[in-house]
């Protein structure tokens, strides 16, 4: 079982990592293959906009057609297409490299949650195994800049995606012998218009929030592509209730009190995330003046943190339920966030950033897989990749949106503030903060709505 939990959590590490690996070589991509400024965003959006719209597709392909067909698919579509990227010699070639890239992310996230959900079936195996599982991905998430950094300084830009070459092979290989689908319903059908409403959906939805970046809330390329989004979600929930006889997503699993509660409150979660993995490194770069390598140092002892305290919390959560975890979570989250927000020009990273970050990561180290655990404890064996692709997707979701609304708050903030100078661009940072508190405020509100105890991991499937 141990190579099964290194299997799924280095699955894991690499589809998060590469979310944000690539950006720290954005400027050596653009000189070398002469991109434009506009082509150049696709090489980050690509793979975003494909992983969030092909969630759920993938996550109910992994239901039919079994977790280790998907996770080999995913991890040989995301192999071949890290390859070409690597060996891209035109900027058309590196976006499409991107894109299936994207669709092979989309396969793997669900199927490694859900090769976690039904392999390990003890309880206390089961909370350690989500505990490695979230680490890895949280790590993933913290240290794409610096591995970029490295690897971009150190070898190439290309090596950005070739070191996923070796990777990738070696857990096909280990995918292919430790894993085996026993139960697979090859007599349901994809419901495709379900598919095609949700995968165009869940794409506009994103492609909308990425585009607050160059764009105000109210311009049609940004209006645009939401109302799109809202609309085929809209016209998604109408054909799965009314249309579809074998659902993509049956809505049955929203009755869930803890997939419905679990889902939302990770959405919120995601909004923190982003506070905290994505500003806090700009706040270092452009306030206290780091570069990009030196910024993802000094995000390393909260990844730590992070990696630490989620193995930690996903032990104790057989024994505690999810209540206490996310209380103190939450907890720690404000507290952290509130003293980071006090952070300005002479604060420095010793007394200004270090503390401060290292108790927001044990707030998201204590949330975040407890409440993965709770979105997908309740499902059946025939429900694992739709659900865990669900939870995965309100993440993701509540990250691209919050990366949106923040981005607004803060540009405003400065903009009412002296101009560009360090002081007001440090109150942008701090409002982003002290909204991330209120989102923690927002999550331990929320966890009333959870069951008192969650005792009796694994449920009776």
């Amino acid at each position: 079982m141990r190579l099964v939990l290194a299997l799924v959590s280095v699955s894991q590490f690499m589809v998060i990592l590469d979310a944000s690996i690539v950006n720290i070589a954005l400027a050596t991509i653009q000189r070398d293959l002469g991109f434009t400024a506009t082509g150049l965003a696709w090489v980050v959006d690509g793979y975003l906009i494909t992983v969030a719209g092909f969630m759920l597709l993938a996550g109910r392909a992994t239901d039919l057609f079994g977790h280790r067909r998907m996770l080999v698919g995913g991890l040989a579509l995301f192999t071949v297409s890290s390859l070409t990227g690597g060996l891209a010699g035109a900027p058309q070639m590196l976006v499409a490299a991107r894109v299936v890239q994207g669709v092979g992310a989309a396969m793997m996230a669900p199927a490694t949650l859900a090769v976690v959900n039904t392999r390990f079936t003890e309880k206390h195996s089961r909370a350690r195994a989500f505990g490695v599982w979230s680490a890895a991905g949280g790590v993933g998430g913290t240290m794409g800049a610096l591995a970029g950094g490295v690897i971009t300084t150190g070898l190439s830009w290309r090596w950005v995606f070739l070191i996923n070459v070796p990777i990738g092979a070696v857990l096909i290989v280990l995918a292919s012998i430790t894993l085996s689908d026993k139960q697979i319903r090859r007599s349901e059908s994809l419901d495709l218009s379900g598919a095609i409403t949700a995968t165009a959906g869940l794409a506009a939805l994103i492609y909308g929030a990425i585009q607050t970046a160059d764009h105000v809330w109210t311009s049609p390329r940004i209006l645009g592509p939401l109302g799109a989004g809202l609309l085929l979600l809209a016209v998604f929930v109408v054909v799965e209730a009314r249309f579809a006889a074998q659902p993509l997503m049956p809505l049955r699993l929203l009755r869930i009190r803890r997939v419905a509660v679990g889902v939302g409150m990770l959405a919120l979660l995601g909004g923190i995330s982003i506070a905290m993995w994505c500003f806090t490194p700009l706040f270092l770069q452009n306030v206290l003046g780091y570069d990009a390598l030196r910024a993802g140092l000094g995000q390393t002892p909260a990844a730590m943190t992070f990696l630490i305290v989620a193995r930690a919390a996903a032990t104790l959560l057989p024994r505690t339920g999810p209540r206490p975890l996310v209380l103190t979570g939450c907890a720690c989250l404000l507290t952290g966030f509130v003293w980071l927000a006090q952070a300005d020009t002479a604060s420095g990273y010793l007394f200004g950033v270090l503390g401060q970050t290292l108790l927001v990561a044990v707030g998201i180290g204590l949330t975040f897989p407890t409440l993965m655990a709770t979105a997908t404890v309740d499902a059946l064996d025939s429900d694992t990749g739709i659900v865990s692709s669900l939870a995965t997707t309100g993440n993701q979701v509540g990250g691209s949106i919050g990366l949106a609304a923040l981005s607004t708050a803060a540009g405003a903030k400065v903009a009412r503030e002296a101009g560009n100078s360090l002081s007001a661009v440090a109150a942008g940072y701090n409002l982003v903060f002290l909204l991330a508190a209120g989102l923690a405020c927002a999550i331990a509100v929320a966890s009333v709505l959870l069951p008192p105890n969650q005792r009796n991991l694994p449920p009776t499937r």
